[in-house]
């Protein structure tokens, strides 16, 4: 096993250990193939067809590029049933919004042209109660409705009906990222955010100091991620503050509102709350990696698991750490119970597949990497694929794959092995 390993890695010049995908799972966010499409409609956000399924597929690899989602359904419920509230009162009630929480500390939300909006754990374990909540989720709701988000996506192009990439799988094409909102559509969006909350009947204040007090409460540790995450989406400035402050002093003088069931919020946000010091390690634990300490973040990362059992980022993270140390037998234990938890999640899937690569377990190693590419596919998953396909006898979807990452991947390690592969295939 670790003769055939260590063969495959020299020939594609990776780290003696494990290969080149797992360097980086769980660290960085993976490149996702994208197929062919037309880009998405502008001007006032109407999208149709193609388009929503194209928009429904984007989400879910936007969710899983971010840590996929939390495993939560109390939290995923409260946060959906005060989408659908507010969403019911906007101004596109033809739209329908779906509403996720994604498993990423960096506080950040995001929303596409077709009403899909998503907020990180790290925003929303700053929150107070609902009326905060109510504020964030009405000033995304405000986006879309303004047809802001229409043609925000950068590099997402593709089919909903291909079931396999087989041509331009770039890093910065298939990067589904989104670009930054101007600071005029937020000011939009705020203005909007404030008037359906009143509708709503929730205090507009909030919709003015909602920023700042997830910024204070978050504390010094979290604030170069809040730069890094909400702002840089969503421009914060004094003219927003100083603005919305404006309206709401000219338009609702005498509107105070409510801030919502704090018993129905606190019940929603328990696990969340209970699970914090847990992903607070988690977060330091990744920190040590990077910086090339694995050792102390594997113990960093027992650490975060006694703070909060059986959540899956963190079992996904430690097996993780225990593959790039190549000590495989824990690796796949944590794995394994990452996956049992939460199956829909494409890093712990491709990792557990690799780990079954390497022990010639080539059965389960395919259903785990056509799981993982499924979710998310990526340059690294789908060379672990493609090579699996060719272990188990299926030479024609080997080849398309290989054919793929050749292409995606010209001139880097993986394209030119696939490269050397097809031509082997062909002889």
């Amino acid at each position: 096993m670790k003769n055939s390993s260590s063969s495959l890695l020299v020939r594609l010049g990776c780290w003696p250990s494990v290969f080149v995908f797992l360097l980086t799972l769980a660290l960085v966010s993976g490149c996702a193939f994208s197929p062919p499409t037309e880009p998405v409609p502008g001007g006032d956000g109407i999208i149709s067809g193609e388009d929503v399924a194209l928009e429904q597929l984007a989400f879910e690899r936007m969710l899983q590029k971010g840590g996929g989602r939390f495993g939560d359904p109390i939290l995923t419920n409260f946060v959906n049933t005060v989408g659908q509230r507010l969403a019911k009162l906007s101004q596109r009630t033809d739209i329908k919004f779906q509403f996720a929480v994604n498993n990423d500390s960096t506080p950040t939300a995001f929303d596409l042209p077709g009403g899909y909006i998503a907020l990180s754990r790290g925003l929303l374990v700053n929150l107070g109660n609902e009326t905060q909540l109510a504020a964030i989720l009405s000033h995304e709701i405000g986006h879309v409705t303004a047809g802001h988000s229409a043609g925000r996506m950068k590099g997402w192009s593709g089919s909903a009906n291909t079931p396999e990439m087989t041509n331009a799988l770039s890093d910065d094409a298939a990067s589904l990222s989104v670009k930054p909102y101007s600071i005029d559509q937020e000011l939009e969006a705020d203005r909007l955010g404030i008037d359906l909350m009143v509708r709503a009947g929730y205090a507009p204040v909030s919709a003015a100091f909602v920023e700042e007090d997830i910024f204070h409460s978050a504390g010094q540790a979290a604030k170069s991620q809040r730069l890094n995450g909400l702002i840089l989406d969503h421009p914060l400035s004094t003219r927003r503050i100083t603005e919305n402050r404006h309206d709401i002093q000219q338009k609702y003088p005498q509107i105070v509102g409510g801030v919502g069931d704090r018993a129905v919020f606190s019940l929603a946000f328990d696990r969340l709350i209970r699970t914090r010091q847990g992903f607070d390690l988690f977060d330091q634990a990744r920190q040590l990696e990077r910086q090339g300490e694995r050792s102390e973040a594997i113990k960093v990362y027992h650490q975060a698991l006694m703070e909060a059992p059986d959540e899956p980022a963190i079992l996904c993270s430690l097996g993780l750490a225990y593959l790039r140390s190549d000590d495989l037998i824990p690796a796949r234990r944590y794995l394994i119970k990452a996956v049992n938890l939460q199956a829909d999640y494409y890093q712990s899937r491709l990792a557990l597949g690799y780990i079954y690569r390497q022990k010639h377990q080539y059965w389960q190693a395919l259903e785990d990497l056509e799981a993982g590419y499924q979710l998310l596919p990526t340059i690294e998953g789908a060379y672990l694929l493609a090579e699996v396909r060719e272990l188990v006898g299926d030479k024609q979807g080997s080849s398309k794959l290989y054919a793929a990452v050749a292409e995606a991947d010209a001139t880097g390690k993986l394209g030119l092995s696939a490269a050397a592969k097809l031509k082997q295939m062909e002889k």
